[in-house]
C-alpha cells in the first residue's frame, strides 16, 4: 500500500514541547507505530495522515494438504512483525502486457490483511470499514486499496483483505465433505470479520461498530454474508456497490458438475481430491480467468462465484430477505449508471469487432427468446449511437449480471425490515475504448473512495468534491447506520418505488432519482 509523506519532523517537536507525558507518547507512537494483537507485536508504517499496518496474517496458510479446507487459527509470533509491506496476493493471472500472455502472480499463503487508522490515537473507539476487493473472483488483492483518504477524512478503521480466488476459493466437488466446499472464500471472509472482532480495538476500532462494503465481486460478497450463517454477529452495517443481491448465486448441484468436469479436465479420475491439490498453481489459476468480462451472461454463470444451497450458504440473498432470514442491518446498496458497457467494450469493440446491426437481433433472441421482440421494440437500433450502446444498455438494465433493475426487488425485500439506501452513481468517467464510451461504467465509483497503489487519482475540483461527499456519506453511515449528516444533500431511506440518489457532480449532481423508471424495470422485473 502507497504511504503518503513522512509525518513532519517538526509536528514531532512540537508535541513534545507542548505537553507532559501524553503528547511525548503520542509523538514515540508517530515514530514507531506499534499495535499489540492477540497474535503479537505488528510495527507498521505513518504517513501524514494514516497509520498502515499492512501484511497480517489472519489465518493459517491454506497450502498442501490445507488446501480447499476452512481456514485455520492465525499464526503466533514473538517479537516484532513488520507490518510495513502488503503480504502476497492470492495466485492469479495478471501482469498481461500487449502481444504477452498473462503472468501467475501471487501464492497460496495469501490470506492477509491490512489496517489503516488516522495518524493520532482517537480518544475514542472508531468505527470499522471493511473492504472485499473486485475483481471477478479470480483477481485482485486488498493491498490494491490505498484506504488514506477514506480513512483520514471520514475518520475511521478501514481494513482492506485478500481471499481465496477463482478454484481454490470456489470448488464445490462432492469428494469435498465440509461445509464450505463450495464457499472457501467466504469462509475467508468470515475469519478476516473474526480476526476483526478480536484485534482492532488494538488499533482504535470499536469491534461492536463493524461496516462491511465491497465493489463488484466484493458487492457479491457482502451479499453472500447477509445470507450466511457464519456471518452472524460479525458485522452492524453493509454496503453493496456493483454486486446486486437479487442476482443468484450458482447452485450446488451446477457447482458440482462443473467441478467434475473440471476434475476430468485435469485428469484426476481417481483419488480426485489427493490428484487436484497436488495440481500446481499453473494448472488451476487460468481456470475461468480469461471469462470475467463475458458480457452477456448472468452472474450464476461466471466461472468462479459462490454457492447456494450449501451449509454455510443455504438460501440466494434474495430468498433470504425475502424469508426474513438474512441479516437484518442497516444496508446501502447501488451500482453506477453504466454497468456493463465496458463489459460490452472488452468482448466486441477492443477485438475490433463491434456488434452489428445484424448480431444485435440474434443476440437479443439468444437472450430472451420468446421476450426478443418486446426487447427490441423496446430498445431500438435507432434509439441509439451503435449497436454495441444498444447492447450494452439492455443488458445494463436487465441487470442479471450486474446493473440497475435486479437491485430493486432486494431493496424491497430488506426495506421491510431494516433501513436501506439506494444510489447510482452517475458521474461520466469521460473514458473510451476504441471510441466507445465508457459512461458511468462499472467501477468508476471506486476511485471516489479508495485510491490505487498509485496513490490518488487525479480529479478535477468538482471531482474531488463528489468524492468528499460519497466519503461523508459511507463514513456517516458506518459510525450511525444513517449516511445523512449537515452540509449534504438529504439523502431519504429507501421504499417501494425505486427511487435512488444519484451521485454526480455539479449544482444538480446529487438528487432524487427514479431508478426504476429510468432503466424500465417495470418492463425488466415484470418477465
Amino acid at each position: 500500500m502507497r504511504m503518503r509523506s513522512a509525518f513532519p519532523l517538526c509536528t514531532v517537536v512540537i508535541a513534545l514541547l507542548q505537553g507532559g507525558p501524553a503528547q511525548a507518547q503520542a509523538a514515540r507512537d508517530i515514530r514507531r507505530p506499534t499495535v499489540h494483537t492477540a497474535q503479537g507485536t505488528l510495527r507498521g508504517a505513518v504517513g501524514s495522515d494514516v497509520r498502515t499496518f499492512s501484511g497480517i496474517p489472519y489465518a493459517a496458510p491454506p497450502t498442501g494438504t490445507r488446501r480447499w479446507r476452512p481456514p485455520g487459527p492465525a499464526p503466533v509470533w514473538t517479537g516484532e512483525r513488520d507490518a510495513t509491506k502488503p503480504g502476497s496476493p492470492c495466485p492469479q493471472l495478471n501482469g498481461e502486457a500487449p502481444g504477452e500472455p498473462p503472468k501467475l502472480v501471487g501464492g497460496e499463503d495469501c490470506l492477509f490483511l491490512n489496517v489503516t487508522t488516522p495518524a493520532a490515537r482517537p480518544s475514542r473507539s472508531l468505527p470499522v470499514m471493511v473492504w472485499f476487493h473486485g475483481g471477478g473472483f479470480v483477481q485482485g488483492a486488498g493491498s490494491e486499496y490505498d484506504a488514506t483518504r477514506l480513512t483520514g477524512q471520514g475518520k475511521v478503521i478501514t481494513v482492506t483483505l485478500n481471499y481465496r480466488l477463482g478454484a481454490l476459493g470456489h470448488l464445490a466437488h462432492r469428494e469435498l465433505r465440509d461445509p464450505y466446499a463450495g464457499n472457501y472464500a467466504l469462509a475467508d471472509q468470515q475469519a478476516a470479520l473474526r480476526w476483526v472482532r478480536r484485534n482492532i480495538g488494538a488499533f482504535g476500532g470499536d469491534p461492536a461498530n463493524v461496516t462491511i462494503f465491497g465493489e463488484s465481486a466484493g458487492g457479491f460478497s457482502v451479499c453472500a454474508h447477509l445470507a450466511a450463517r457464519g456471518s452472524r454477529g460479525l458485522f452492524q452495517k453493509a454496503i453493496v456497490q456493483s454486486g446486486p443481491c437479487g442476482n443468484d448465486f450458482v447452485t450446488l448441484p451446477r457447482a458440482q458438475a462443473r467441478a467434475e468436469r473440471l476434475a476430468a479436465d485435469l485428469g484426476c479420475t481417481t483419488d480426485v481430491l489427493a490428484c487436484l491439490r497436488a495440481k500446481p498453481m499453473a494448472d488451476l489459476a487460468p481456470i475461468g480467468s480469461d471469462e470475467i468480462f463475458t458480457a452477456t451472461a448472468r452472474i450464476g454463470d461466471m466461472p468462479w462465484i459462490f454457492t447456494a444451497g450449501t451449509p454455510a450458504l443455504p438460501l440466494q440473498p434474495l430468498d433470504a430477505l425475502r424469508r426474513g432470514r438474512a441479516v437484518q442491518v442497516p444496508l446501502i446498496q447501488g451500482g453506477t449508471r453504466d454497468e456493463m458497457r465496458p463489459f460490452v467494450a472488452v468482448q466486441f469493440d477492443a477485438q475490433g469487432r463491434p456488434v452489428t446491426a445484424q448480431q444485435y437481433p440474434r443476440m437479443t433472441a439468444d437472450l430472451f427468446g420468446e421476450d426478443a421482440k418486446a426487447v427490441l421494440d423496446r430498445y431500438p437500433l435507432s434509439a441509439f449511437r451503435t449497436p454495441s450502446l444498444a447492447l450494452a444498455t439492455v443488458l445494463g438494465d436487465w441487470g442479471r449480471k450486474l446493473g440497475a433493475c435486479s437491485q430493486l426487488p432486494a431493496a424491497d425485500a430488506a426495506a421491510r425490515r431494516t433501513p436501506v439506501y439506494e444510489f447510482e452513481f452517475a458521474e461520466d468517467s469521460a473514458q473510451e475504448i476504441l471510441g466507445f464510451p465508457l459512461g458511468a461504467s462499472h467501477g468508476s465509483d471506486v476511485p471516489y473512495l479508495l485510491d490505487g497503489p498509485a496513490g490518488a487519482n487525479p480529479m478535477s475540483p468538482a471531482k474531488q468534491e463528489l468524492s468528499r461527499d460519497m466519503i461523508a456519506y459511507w463514513t456517516r453511515f458506518a459510525a450511525t447506520g444513517d449516511p445523512n449528516r449537515p452540509g449534504l444533500p438529504h439523502w431519504p431511506a429507501y421504499h417501494s418505488g425505486g427511487t435512488a440518489l444519484s451521485l454526480a457532480s455539479g449544482p444538480d449532481g446529487i438528487r432524487p432519482v427514479d431508478l426504476a423508471a429510468a432503466h424500465g424495470c417495470a418492463f425488466w422485473n415484470g418477465r
